[in-house]
């Protein structure tokens, strides 16, 4: 019936990186089962995207900050505890990506932001909203790693270094908290159709011009998964899931052949 309860109703859900792509199609499930939002990125669209996702009948809060910087990591959970709201839904989206060469393509300052925004802030909001939810014996966490994770990544060494952190991070997490009712779920989509090879100068490699999977399914798998409190999910498509599946089954070396083949800008290729 129209009355009936949904999972969200009156509980609020934190999403990083939530001004577009994978972030903004899982604040838009969550707003569709009733939860209240606050969501944070460093584009001042995020306060557009909030507006559209209240249309859904949910209360959602937009803050802008750059995660990549602790002290603002820091402003932003206290905007957070501003609201005297328990959170109940943490997704630790935000993240940027990178390609080229390490050793000449990419700038030091380049990959020392990608770690302190893909590994750095999802450690210090885990820490700082974590506690809460242990004393409550109630949470759902979902962190956005990648299928990158599962190999080396030649031409992005540092972005899919950061997704394996993840993978790991939160895998751990999930064992550690598994019996206290907070569960902790990795992401792993592969290539979505979001703005991230353009934003990382991907678009001119095969992954950036292969089909790839749509955010709203990505996000739907996501949710769904965060709720049953799976430890991770390889999201998309079935040719994503049987990636995820057999590249166990190859070696370090030619996993890191395969990724290479993919991420490689095609410039750098020898004819």
């Amino acid at each position: 019936s129209k009355h009936e309860k949904k999972d969200g109703t009156g509980k609020l859900a934190v999403v990083t990186g939530s001004s577009s792509g994978i972030g903004l199609a899982i604040a838009r499930q969550l707003a569709m089962n009733g939860f209240d939002l606050a969501l944070v990125s460093e584009e001042a669209r995020i306060f557009e995207c909030a507006g559209d996702l209240e249309s859904l009948g949910v209360q959602a809060r937009a803050y802008q900050y750059d995660l990549a910087n602790r002290d603002e990591v820091q402003d932003f959970f206290r905007s957070l505890r501003d609201l005297k709201r328990p959170i109940h839904v943490l997704v630790l989206n935000a993240g940027v990506g990178v390609n080229g060469k390490f050793v000449n393509e990419i700038s030091l300052e380049e990959d020392l932001n990608l770690i302190d925004l893909n590994i750095a802030s999802v450690v210090q909001l885990a820490k700082l909203v974590l506690p809460e939810m242990v004393k409550r014996h109630s949470g759902r966490v979902l962190i956005t790693s990648s299928v990158a994770a599962l190999m080396p990544g030649p031409f992005y060494a540092t972005y899919a270094a950061s997704k394996s952190f993840l993978l790991s991070f939160s895998e751990a997490l999930f064992n550690e908290l598994k019996d206290v009712g907070v569960s902790v779920t990795a992401l792993m989509p592969g290539p979505t159709d979001t703005n991230f090879f353009a934003r990382a100068g991907m678009e001119n490699t095969k992954a950036g011009e292969s089909e790839k999977d749509d955010p709203e399914l990505v996000a739907k798998q996501a949710y769904e998964a965060m709720m049953k409190g799976e430890d991770r999910v390889i999201a998309g498509s079935f040719s994503n899931k049987l990636q995820g599946l057999t590249t166990h089954l190859l070696s370090e070396k030619m996993r890191a052949r395969l990724h290479r083949n993919l991420v490689e800008p095609k410039s750098a290729k020898r004819n």
